[in-house]
């Protein structure tokens, strides 16, 4: 399948989620933040937007010294645009929206659809080095997960900075299997939808077999039945979150609470 096939794939996928998603749940238990990055000289200014998750106990008294886990959410293309509340339809953030609360802070900014809708990997680690500054985030568990358009983001930044991570978790995501070797020492745990049509099953296995070859830990779970969805099941899944935050950058890989491998 050429690149070209699989652009028009996702384009003609993009429409039926358009009109998927024109009702929204409005945010509740997340906050909208905007980050403004101004060039070196001050000319210009980008703004990003960004849904902020903040776990139960982190403004408590007691609290003030302990540094928390931070995972960082790239939503796929069919949230892209200027309403931050539509982050919220998948993926750690709906979770949160649905009640669920997690360990750690969680970190959701919306792609506003410029820059032929990829995600910029510069205006991310920038987000980064500004989280780092306002909260209390422990540098060692940055974790960094994404679906669709955010699983070929979280490949891709990976790959740019793998300094910055301790563990990814693509979902339904491909990449560039020449480059992934600069994540050999960054644990990923991988998901795919065995029918999937938009990205097909091979780009992502791609990415883990490339991984695996230059020696690095990479797990892969395919769910043999479903298409370009996989995302309802790998965020549902608890050993997803369980296994994030066993893993540290800078050691050997976490189990978690699971000893399969995918």
């Amino acid at each position: 399948m050429t690149l070209r096939t699989t652009a028009l794939r996702r384009a003609a996928y993009v429409c039926t989620i358009a009109v998927l998603s024109a009702c929204v749940t409005p945010v509740e238990r997340q906050r909208i933040e905007t980050f403004v990055r101004k060039s070196s000289k001050g000319l210009t200014t980008i703004e990003l937007d960004y849904l902020l998750y903040l776990p139960p106990g982190y403004d408590a008294p007691d609290a003030r010294e302990r540094r928390w886990p931070l995972l960082l959410f790239l939503h796929g293309i069919g949230e892209c645009g200027s309403n931050p509340n539509e982050v919220a339809r998948l993926g750690p953030p709906k979770r949160v929206e649905q009640g669920e609360d997690f360990p750690m802070i969680i970190v959701s900014p919306q792609n506003d659809g410029r820059l032929r809708k990829l995600w910029w990997n510069d205006l991310l680690i920038a987000l980064l080095d500004h989280l780092e500054t306002e909260l209390r985030i422990d540098p060692d568990r940055v974790y960094l997960t994404g679906a669709s358009l955010g699983g070929f983001g979280a490949w891709n930044l990976a790959c740019v900075h793998p300094e910055r991570f301790a563990a990814v978790a693509p979902v339904c995501g491909w990449g560039y299997p020449a480059e992934v070797r600069r994540m050999q020492d960054i644990p990923v745990w991988a998901f795919h939808g065995g029918e999937d049509w938009i990205v097909p099953i091979e780009e992502g296995r791609a990415m883990v077999d490339a991984l695996r070859d230059a020696g690095g830990s990479a797990r892969f779970t395919v769910y043999d039945d479903v298409g370009h969805g996989a995302w309802h099941r790998a965020y549902r899944d608890p050993e997803l979150y369980e296994w994030l935050l066993a893993q540290r950058r800078g050691t050997a890989p976490g189990n978690g609470s699971t000893n399969r491998d995918p």
